[in-house]
């Protein structure tokens, strides 16, 4: 199980969380989603601990501290749920099947903008 850090600073590293919650327990493992496009951060990361124990232990002192000016959400992480079954946004539905859209040529009029939400 992990830990689901979320409202980061855009600036934060994986070296700034390791260093932050190694107050709390072993660190085995840190990751910092980006952003396809941009390459920066996404503004949370999931951190894994050598014990629930120490888990635990991180969330209860870091969920709603203040760090690198932000108010900091801390929890267990929840499992990833399938998106191609569950969500508008899974893989199974095109673009062109939500909304009014219609056959809409997505050569014109601003390349793939209309595959984000």
């Amino acid at each position: 199980m992990s830990i689901y850090v979320g409202n980061l600073s855009y600036q934060v590293t994986e070296e700034d969380l390791k260093r932050a919650f190694a107050e709390y327990g072993k660190v085995s493992r840190v990751q910092l989603p980006t952003d396809r496009e941009t390459g920066r951060p996404r503004g949370f990361a999931f951190v894994e601990m050598g014990s629930e124990a120490e888990e635990a232990k991180a969330i209860e002192a870091l969920d709603g501290a203040e760090w690198m000016g932000r108010n900091l959400r801390v929890n267990k992480a929840k499992p990833r749920e399938d998106r191609v079954s569950g969500s508008p946004r899974g893989g199974t539905r095109s673009w062109e099947n939500r909304g009014s859209g219609g056959d809409r040529d997505r050569s014109s009029g601003g390349g793939n903008r209309g595959d984000r939400y």
